[in-house]
């Protein structure tokens, strides 16, 4: 696996974990989403400066992104899709 895909399943995998859309992920850490997008399908060229503004939004040290997988590691799957159930609804 190349760095661009390693860094694009880990980013995917941790933004999953924490339970954050590409678009409120791309919002907290300040760039585009569609560039998140890329970023993700490793089809992007990325800069270290974005990696560290997308690391600091998911509270992770940047050296993660750059682990490589666990052979055999199946792809990080989609979250689940529709609205999040609200938690401080008064019941």
């Amino acid at each position: 696996m190349n760095a661009r895909s390693a860094i694009g399943w880990n980013l995917r995998k941790f933004r999953v974990a924490r339970g954050l859309s590409q678009e409120r992920l791309a919002l907290e850490a300040g760039i585009d989403r569609a560039y998140l997008g890329r970023i993700e399908r490793g089809s992007e060229n990325v800069t270290v400066s974005t990696l560290e503004l997308v690391a600091k939004a998911l509270e992770i040290p940047v050296g993660t992104l750059f682990e490589e997988p666990e052979p055999g590691s199946t792809r990080p799957g989609p979250l689940r899709s529709g609205r999040k159930a609200r938690r401080d609804r008064a019941q």
